[in-house]
């Protein structure tokens, strides 16, 4: 298994979940890693990404909530979620986005679900 994504769950609004994802192979700590998130009928979203030496962006909608961190020495990407909201209800993945052709195959996501 290439990616391991787990801490999905259900949450109220305002609460607070933190997803991991466990990554296998000896690059993973020159990659740029990202965390994605898709709902049923769309396409999947890219809501923040961390570099190699832990650079960040963050998409509009989650930015000042949502926080991505890294522990290279556990090939293992975080994604701090607070003031959760409804429509941050998805299944969250994790990828590779840099380099090019970097990109693992893609696990099963861990589900999300804010609601009261």
């Amino acid at each position: 298994v290439q990616l391991q994504a787990s801490g999905g769950g259900l949450v109220q609004p305002g609460g607070s979940l933190r997803l991991s994802c466990a990554a296998s192979g000896s690059s993973f700590r020159f990659k740029t890693m990202g965390w994605f998130r898709q709902t049923p009928g769309k396409q999947r979203e890219l809501v923040a990404t961390i570099t190699s030496d832990s650079s960040t962006n963050y998409a509009d909608s989650v930015k000042g909530r949502f926080t991505i961190s890294r522990d290279n020495a556990k090939n293992t990407v975080y994604l701090q979620m607070n003031s959760l909201k409804p429509e941050d209800t998805a299944v969250y993945y994790c990828n590779a986005v840099a380099p090019p052709h970097s990109q693992y195959n893609w696990g099963q996501g861990t589900q999300v679900t804010v609601s009261s």
